[in-house]
């Protein structure tokens, strides 16, 4: 049992009703966890607003509710505390209430479009390789050492943060490397969290669904970097036209990376093959099995952090050179036949832009380029011409199927995809709505040494359409069609 008051220390109060002397149990946001002696928090959602369950919450025994409007009508034996933001008030109470578990490791976030889980889960590889007991908060999974828990968003909600972070304290854990996402920021669930640094990657359109402009989108990753102490550091990538603004109001130590511009931490590409990238790094060459020039500057950001967290130069390019790709990061395979196949997460137009223009640096131009792409429903529909444009300017043939439609219908996401590809590309390409059969076309269609990229999915092992999710992993479907096809 905790007292109410001591959880709700740093959290802005405006009213109080009852007694915050009282003791309670555990803390909830959704009223149907709520039990006896339980606080309920009442969130206002994008769908729903928490604050039309309190009374429900109170049925199930909640002793104290947090809200940002007291209800006209109140239970004599129940404590209402009004606050300015139940999501900062949130935030500040699961501190709270695990102890600031944050406080006892070393705790990095990354921020950015693109970049985010492989700079996160190879800073916990590279941290891990290096002998130390390390966390991880990803897209992909949260690792507590070597605990491994299903992650369900970039960046969870306030209560899981701080429980995966005590979990890692009991752990013995010195480090933890968390994604942090722009929704994340937005809804204040990194508050109350102590930060040795923070990283930028790039910034480039998406979410914009959720923003409404990519003025509000930059504005809001700013934001974290506005909250960082004195004590902590500011990585940011300056090559990115955003690198310098996240830096500009930050009281933490600033650093930069880049390829191009100049920078605190500089590397230069010198090979870059399907088996990997040769860079050089502040004067030293480093082999790393990752592709791509993008790969390059997450490389360079990992190196970068692991020194600003006290590794040596040297040992840190030996374990940057036994990094293994991160699962649904062009993750790629070889058929028989001398086929390859990618597998890459690229969902935004910048990140397919990336990936395609690493594919066409690396290959021959003699081999044929096949992409498989689509875009999710209900999400921002101003980048499916942007991504069908990319894919036909910069691929053989492409084959425009589903993503995650989810309440949408896929024939009508692909129409609008389609609206982006202009008339010379026309022939390129092609729309065959079930994800498995667009695949399954590719691989048909492609011959000895040509290249099939599939994107938009990466990592995920499921696709949603309309509410359900079915099992499917790009991966894993690729791999048995060309197996099957070779028989």
């Amino acid at each position: 049992m905790s007292i109410l008051k001591d959880i709700l220390y740093k959290v802005n109060i405006t009213a109080v009703v009852g007694n915050t002397s009282v003791a309670v149990h555990a803390i909830h946001f959704d009223s149907r966890a709520v039990e006896i002696n339980d606080v309920f928090v009442a969130i206002r959602g994008t769908l729903v607003d928490g604050h039309n369950y309190i009374n429900k919450a109170i049925a199930q025994g909640a002793r104290a509710v947090i809200c940002e409007t007291l209800p006209e009508t109140q239970e004599a034996d129940v404590t209402y505390v009004e606050v300015k933001s139940t999501n900062k008030a949130l935030a500040f109470m699961a501190a709270n209430y695990y102890g600031s578990p944050s406080e006892n490791l070393k705790l990095v976030g990354v921020t950015g479009t693109n970049g985010k889980t492989t700079v996160t889960t190879l800073l916990y590889q590279l941290f891990k390789n290096a002998g130390f007991k390390v966390g991880l908060l990803s897209t992909v999974k949260v690792l507590v050492d070597n605990v491994e828990y299903k992650a369900t968003h970039t960046t969870p909600d306030s209560l899981s943060i701080n429980n995966y972070l005590k979990l890692m304290n009991n752990a013995g854990v010195e480090y933890c490397f968390m994604e942090v996402s722009s929704h994340g920021i937005h809804q204040s669930r990194t508050e109350g969290l102590t930060f040795v640094g923070g990283v930028f990657t790039n910034l480039t359109h998406d979410h914009l669904d959720y923003h409404n402009t990519f003025a509000e989108y930059r504005d809001v990753k700013k934001l974290f970097f506005d909250g960082l102490g004195k004590t902590a550091f500011a990585l940011s990538n300056v090559d990115d036209k955003n690198g310098a603004v996240m830096l500009q109001n930050t009281k933490a130590k600033t650093y930069t990376y880049a390829l191009k511009n100049h920078a605190n931490y500089k590397a230069q590409i010198l090979e870059n093959e399907f088996s990997g990238l040769l860079l050089s790094i502040d004067g030293s060459e480093v082999w790393t099995r990752l592709i791509g020039n993008f790969n390059a500057y997450n490389v360079l950001a990992i190196y970068a952090t692991a020194e600003l967290l006290g590794l040596e130069k040297v040992e840190i390019l030996k374990l940057i050179s036994a990094l293994i790709s991160v699962s649904g990061r062009f993750q790629y395979t070889v058929s028989d036949k001398k086929i390859t196949a990618i597998v890459d997460y690229a969902h935004t137009p910048d990140a397919l832009k990336n990936v395609l223009e690493t594919i066409n640096s690396i290959r021959t131009k003699n081999e044929t380029l096949i992409t498989v792409v689509g875009c999710g429903g209900d999400r921002d529909k101003d980048k499916r011409p942007k991504m069908a444009h990319i894919a036909s300017a910069l691929s053989t043939k492409v084959i425009f199927t589903s993503d995650n439609p989810r309440s949408e219908q896929p024939e009508a996401i692909i129409e609008e995809m389609e609206k982006g590809v202009e008339p010379q590309n026309y022939k390129k390409t092609l729309a065959i709505v079930d994800r498995k059969q667009a695949i399954k076309t590719a691989c048909l269609l492609a011959e000895e040494n040509d290249i099939i990229l599939i994107a938009g999915k990466g990592h995920e092992t499921y696709q949603e359409i309309n509410g359900e999710r079915f099992d499917f992993d790009d991966y894993k479907t690729v791999t048995h069609i060309l197996k099957q096809l070779e028989k």
